[in-house]
């Protein structure tokens, strides 16, 4: 399966920078916020960041369009159930993510990959509150922050994420314009 549409969960400091990553790298991207205050606010930063990219010369106007043209704004769960790969980057805790995975899995696509930004908590407790098969297709995708501009994710598998997947997000990294390991 190629991956052609990504959905970031969160649209806050981490959340804002992958979807801006996702979009300037050609992906069709729907990030997801709980509350359409917090996703508009998350919005602006990208513009804000867009912006100051095209002001110093790193992209054109044209490209800064076409990024924001590939980025689309959601306060649903039902937007992302067309994605093929979703990268969650909500707050730090557990149940909330496990929740969310627990909504996304009766939603998404059996071959939708599931990943995760956290660096504190574990890969494999959220995994669990996915189905059997998801299971399979659950990786850890930890950015390092500013995400635009640092090149570096780190791709982290559970005893039960099929290689394959692994290459994919692995692949998926490089497409992005990072060291994805």
């Amino acid at each position: 399966m190629e991956i052609k549409k990504v959905g970031v969960l969160g649209c806050g400091l981490m959340g804002s920078g992958i979807a801006q990553t996702a979009a300037s790298a050609g992906f069709e991207t729907s990030v997801r916020e709980v509350t359409e205050e917090l996703l508009q606010k998350g919005l602006a930063s990208i513009e804000k960041s867009l912006a100051r990219f095209a002001e110093k010369g790193t992209i054109t106007a044209e490209q800064q369009k076409q990024t924001r043209a590939r980025l689309s704004g959601t306060t649903s769960f039902d937007a992302l159930s067309d994605c093929d790969i979703i990268i969650e980057a909500i707050i730090e805790n557990l149940e909330e993510k496990q929740n969310t995975y627990r909504q996304l899995d009766a939603l998404c696509k059996p071959e939708t990959i599931f990943a995760s930004n956290t660096s504190s908590l574990s890969i494999t407790q959220m995994m669990v509150a996915t189905s059997p098969a998801r299971q399979q297709r659950f990786i850890g995708m930890h950015f390092f922050n500013p995400v635009p501009i640092m090149k570096l994710v780190e791709v982290v598998r559970t005893i039960l994420t099929d290689a394959a997947v692994y290459e994919q997000a692995v692949e998926f990294g490089k497409q992005l314009g990072t060291t994805a390991n």
